[in-house]
């Protein structure tokens, strides 16, 4: 299992593969913060598994939840703010290679990218969903590293 510079390496190369993928689509944005912004994004999905254990990714995660809850704070949505406060508790309960480690987990984590700036801001969701993809593309190169996909990853949460 690769530490968090093989993960870096491969939400990197999944990144290129996403913006090979969209070049040839005629669908690559044009924009170079657009470019960074889904970079960014397939990085934090192969760094989130690795939240449930003292890492990289969870420094990263907290910091960013952080600065998020902090923004949700100033601007009085104080009910959002505790929801936020709350899931982010839930890793740190969670054994390591547990829930985080699943591809349900692949698969559901992602939604929150497109979901809460719709229901936060009243988004149109089709603008959130290719950093939703980014994100689960990353999140996707973490278990395939892992091996998670086809069972020689490690232990299970049962």
């Amino acid at each position: 299992m690769p530490g968090y510079k093989g993960h870096i390496a491969g939400a990197l190369c999944a990144a290129g593969l996403l913006g090979l993928g969209l070049w040839l689509l005629g669908l690559l944005p044009r924009d170079w913060l657009t470019l960074a912004g889904l970079t960014g994004f397939c990085l934090v999905g192969a760094l989130f598994p690795d939240i449930d254990t003292k890492s990289k990714g969870q420094y990263l995660f907290y910091a960013a939840l952080l600065a998020l809850d902090a923004g949700l704070l100033f601007q009085k949505r104080y009910e959002w703010a505790a929801y936020l406060g709350l899931a982010a508790i839930i890793p740190g309960v969670t054994p390591h290679r547990g829930w985080t480690h699943s591809v349900w987990s692949m698969l559901l984590i992602p939604q929150a990218v497109w979901a809460v700036p719709v229901f936060l801001y009243d988004r149109p969701a089709a603008d959130f969903l290719p950093y939703a993809l980014a994100l689960g593309l990353g999140y996707l190169s973490h278990l395939l590293l892992d091996g998670e996909l086809f069972g020689r990853g490690g232990r299970r949460m049962r």
